[in-house]
């Protein structure tokens, strides 16, 4: 059995913002390697979050942000309880989605919230882009870039502005906060204004 140290355990709790004890668990794991632990403990805030997706969240704050005064961002995240909308780790949470926004330009917050009217514009594109090609590879093409497409409009799909190289979303990102603050987040809505842009 794999001995694990105390710095080893540190330094992922560092990296992570896991709990002393569930990255000691994931290390145990992951046999010592910093690198699986990683992976152990994002697995683990998935199924916690799932868990708690079903809560309630009616706390939370509504969140903003300033670019150069040429872009203005407003955005609402969701929790169970004022408590938690009160720490330190929600806050930062809120304030990097304002800034995200404000950096990436979504167009919706989720994939759901893309009028279907609008997916099958996007497929009918698709579709005329790859024509002769046999059904089935036409189908699949469309399909991946289908999911690019809502990659690049959908907040929660898109890769984290301050983490391109670990291809973290933001969905990522709100599940990681599940997994550390034991409560149900949701990200509601958001606006994002452009000096001299119509809406």
């Amino acid at each position: 059995m794999t001995t694990i140290s105390a710095d080893k355990v540190k330094e992922l709790r560092e990296k992570t913002g896991a709990g002393m004890m569930e990255c000691k668990k994931a290390l145990t794991e992951a046999n010592g390697d910093s690198e699986k632990a990683v992976v152990v403990l994002r697995q683990k805030g998935l199924a916690t979050a799932s868990k708690k997706a079903g809560r309630s969240a009616s706390e939370g704050s509504v969140g903003s942000y300033i670019h150069m005064d040429r872009i203005g961002v407003l955005v609402e995240v969701n929790c169970e309880t004022d408590f938690v909308a009160r720490t330190d780790d929600f806050k930062n949470l809120v304030k990097d989605i304002s800034m995200h926004i404000a950096a990436a330009n979504p167009s919706y917050t989720a994939r759901e919230d893309v009028p279907p009217d609008v997916i099958e514009n996007e497929k009918a594109i698709y579709r005329a882009q790859v024509a002769g090609k046999a059904a089935q590879v036409v189908e699949k093409i469309v399909e991946g870039k289908l999911e690019k497409f809502f990659g690049d409009t959908c907040l929660l799909d898109q890769v984290f502005i301050k983490d391109p190289d670990q291809k973290r979303t933001i969905k990522d990102l709100v599940t990681e906060k599940i997994a550390k603050l034991g409560e149900n987040i949701v990200v509601r809505r958001f606006v994002r204004f452009q000096l001299g842009e119509r809406s």
